[in-house]
């Protein structure tokens, strides 16, 4: 399918691995110009060079820059503004970790607000304008059903995500009657880099098969209908809808892509 995104150009935050990646990748061969953002920058070159290798016939570039240092992201939105106009704006960039809420102080506190939840403030702050005066553009957040049902060992995790919720409908409201949308993805339980690495970790102290170690945690979460991890590229699939022109009705909206973990009807 022709999701009409060719000759475009999206920036994804947080995305040399995993979900973003995914996005980069689904967006290139789509046939979108893309620009990938990391903290690393070999890292970050590495991504860039792959996505080079397997979509030549668009335009891959790369900003360093970590999301929980201010002056980073003012030079990042800079260097953003040479490249030219962004039609897709996916805010993807986020930390987590298991934590005692009693152990979370507030350094802890302000660096998920920081990378989680002002990430995409200081983005969309940023470019949301340019889209209106032109006409057209995407703004879609990769939040997560733990921002919904906030899980007791990841408050802080929990309260970014519920907050990115709540800022992408409140943004979509600026975009009444015009042809820019601003949409969140609340993704599942997701075999992303960072989680396939604790896993392995895990696995490995506790001398057990990776795989064993997967179905154990999935199966403790007695509501997932898929009764698996969700694939990064499967999260991909639902963001690259919400970026192109045939989704142009869904406005405001958060959409499940949580292989059935909530239990609600919307």
């Amino acid at each position: 399918m022709d999701l009409h995104l060719r000759g475009g150009r999206a920036f994804i935050s947080g995305s040399t691995q995993g979900i973003g990646f995914a996005v980069a990748a689904a967006l290139a061969g789509e046939g979108m110009d893309v620009v990938l953002n990391g903290r690393d920058a070999a890292r970050l070159d590495t991504a860039c060079e792959r996505l080079r290798a397997d979509h030549p016939d668009v335009a891959v570039a790369g900003i360093v820059a970590d999301f929980a240092d201010a002056d980073d992201v003012r030079r990042l939105l800079r260097e953003l503004d040479a490249l030219g106009a962004i039609d897709v704006l996916v805010n993807n960039v986020g930390v987590f970790g298991l934590r005692a809420f009693e152990d979370i102080d507030d350094d802890a506190w302000q660096r998920y607000l920081d990378v989680n939840l002002m990430s995409g403030v200081r983005l969309s702050r940023h470019l949301l304008g340019g889209m209106l005066e032109r006409g057209r553009g995407r703004i879609v957040f990769v939040s997560s059903e733990s921002g919904v049902n906030v899980p007791a060992d990841m408050v802080h995790y929990g309260v970014t995500k519920a907050a990115m919720l709540a800022l992408g409908n409140g943004l979509a409201k600026r975009t009444r009657g015009t042809a820019v949308t601003v949409n969140t993805v609340l993704g599942g339980p997701t075999l992303s880099d960072g989680v396939a690495g604790t896993i392995a970790e895990v696995a490995a102290a506790q001398d057990t098969p990776v795989e064993d170690m997967q179905r154990g945690i999935i199966g403790q979460n007695r509501t997932t209908l898929l009764e698996r991890f969700i694939t990064p590229e499967e999260i991909a699939n639902t963001v690259v809808w919400l970026a192109s022109p045939l989704a142009s009705a869904t406005n405001g909206a958060a959409v499940r892509a949580d292989g059935g973990v909530l239990t609600g009807i919307l």
